[in-house]
């Protein structure tokens, strides 16, 4: 069955067809899919790319090394898709690209895509000094990207900050450090778009419940 579905895909002879086929392969949520669904990222099909995504996505750890693994550095497509499907998965593989397209990517959405991805990677089950380590990276990619010249990134900066530190407790070096970066970002003195500010004082808020 899957190795059909796969078949289809690599045989399609037309960007219907491929969206269609793509739909299929990502809908069966197989790990052997996932070479094929990687290359789809590559394709100039972007309907058939948020399918290959979902399916990414769906299928999880097992497509985190293939990913890695088949960036193109001259396909800036296929990265950007990469980006979006391993900021969703959360797996902490993923965290130095995030942190790369955080900093340096020239696409507002990918960048913002990454910040949130910064903010879902799985911490809790790793030894407490790894996930320290690794929750430092995340939080200073995150507060360098707080000044982003883009509003969408900054917005993505705020949920990415309150989904990181939001499983700490309510007091402790995490949430003051997070707090002061959302405070800024509140405020009209310091930053100029209404729904960022308001999405920062949500955060807030959310950050003083038990």
């Amino acid at each position: 069955m899957i190795e059909t579905l796969i078949r289809e895909v690599r045989e399609a002879d037309s960007a219907l067809s491929l969206l269609q086929t793509t739909r299929r392969l990502a809908a069966a949520a197989h790990p052997e899919a996932v070479p094929c669904l990687v290359e789809v990222l590559g394709f100039n099909n972007p309907g058939a790319a948020v399918a290959a995504v979902d399916g990414l996505i769906a299928i999880g750890e097992p497509a985190v090394e293939p990913l890695l693994a088949n960036l193109d550095e001259h396909n800036y497509g296929a990265r950007a898709w990469a980006v979006r499907a391993l900021a969703t998965i959360g797996d902490v593989r993923g965290l130095g690209l995030l942190e790369e397209a955080l900093g340096q990517d020239i696409g507002p959405s990918v960048r913002r895509a990454a910040a949130k991805g910064l903010g879902q990677l799985k911490l809790s089950a790793l030894p407490g000094d790894e996930a320290e380590a690794l929750r430092q990276r995340c939080f200073s990619a995150l507060e360098a990207a707080a000044d982003d010249g883009e509003w969408v990134v900054r917005y993505g900066v705020i949920v990415g900050l309150e989904q990181l530190v939001l499983p700490l407790g309510t007091s402790g070096p995490w949430r003051q450090r997070a707090g002061q970066v959302l405070e800024r970002l509140a405020s009209a003195t310091s930053e100029d778009t209404e729904v960022v500010r308001l999405r920062a004082r949500v955060a807030l808020e959310r950050l003083k419940q038990p």
